[in-house]
């Protein structure tokens, strides 16, 4: 039997052979000049081996972004071709000019800066009030018991399996006869079609708030209660600041929902000064033998810059805001 002996400090009993081994290994790691590491020779490139770890990622990486890309680039370039077709437009930046952007600017029969001004106004107010709404009805399903509360959730669910075009027809009877008792909210109204986007957007936010909100402790409204606080007050000045990113997520997709929303808009928005960029664009198109689609696509150049800009300044909060309530 090989003889051991304790290692000092350690109480661990080795033997004489396995001391001698570490001891060589510590040798052969440093210098005779002092503590300082030697310098290992690096381990040779092996691409076989790079390639089954990490470097096929890379490769869908690349071909994902390369796959996103291609349509926004080839609207790009047909936005910048001066013929207004999109013949030329296959072969991409063989022609750069900016006519399309004049023209659609200063064309007196295209309001685009109304269809602009129209668009932002109804897209940030129905993302604001979708958030503020949802986020009420989230904290209540999430931290109030009362009757009907499966119900309600359940009905949110199964409501959003039913497709909103539908619902065309009964959203356009619904409104001509709100119209004709209350013209602010009827037909080509700018606050009715806020109010349908409202009813249509409510349904599954308020579901996605009220996951977020379950990741919330407990504890923490039972703290308040304790100190005194509401339902408001810890609604207001507690909750709102811890589920900022959800709130954000919410917005964000509620106002890319409005900007890009079609058919609901040109049913209810009959006038040319009241309609919205999706609407107002598709005229441009509309007949195959006039068709500008170099003022279409730089018409939709412009009006998907406040959207990039929008999604940069909330991009720190979606990845939490979408995954915090995955499991719930």
């Amino acid at each position: 039997m090989a003889a051991r002996k304790v290692v000092p400090g350690t109480g661990v009993g080795l033997a004489v052979g396995e001391i001698e081994e570490m001891t060589d290994a510590s040798t052969r790691a440093f210098s005779s000049r002092g503590d300082a590491p030697l310098v290992l020779p690096k381990r040779p490139f092996d691409f076989g081996r790079w390639f089954a770890a990490t470097g096929w990622r890379h490769i869908v990486g690349v071909v994902m972004v390369v796959f996103s890309l291609f349509p926004i680039v080839f609207v790009v370039s047909s936005s910048l071709n001066p013929n207004g077709t999109l013949t030329g437009s296959n072969a991409l930046f063989s022609k750069i000019g900016f006519d399309s952007y004049v023209r659609i600017l200063s064309d007196p029969q295209v309001p685009f800066s109304t269809w602009f001004a129209n668009t932002m106004i109804i897209a940030g107010t129905t993302a604001v009030c979708t958030v503020f709404l949802g986020a009420l009805a989230a904290y209540s399903f999430s931290r109030m018991r009362f009757t009907g509360r499966r119900f309600g959730l359940i009905s949110i669910v199964v409501v959003q399996m039913f497709p909103q075009l539908l619902a065309v027809v009964a959203i356009f009877l619904l409104m001509s006869t709100i119209g004709d008792l209350f013209p602010a909210i009827g037909l080509n109204t700018h606050l009715g079609l806020i109010m349908v986007y409202l009813g249509g957007a409510l349904g599954v936010n308020t579901y996605l708030m009220y996951g977020f909100f379950n990741t919330v402790p407990s504890s923490i409204d039972e703290a308040a209660k304790i100190d005194g606080a509401g339902h408001a007050r810890i609604f207001f000045t507690i909750i709102l600041r811890l589920v900022a990113p959800i709130l954000a997520v919410v917005a964000l997709l509620s106002f890319i929902a409005s900007v890009n929303e079609f058919v609901v808009a040109s049913v209810l928005l009959i006038d040319t000064e009241k309609q919205t960029l999706a609407v107002g664009l598709t005229k441009l198109v509309s007949n195959p033998r006039y068709a500008d689609w170099s003022a279409f696509s730089a018409g939709a150049v412009m009006s998907a810059l406040p959207v990039v800009a929008l999604f940069l300044f909330l991009q720190k909060y979606i990845v939490g805001g979408l995954t915090a309530g995955a499991v719930k």
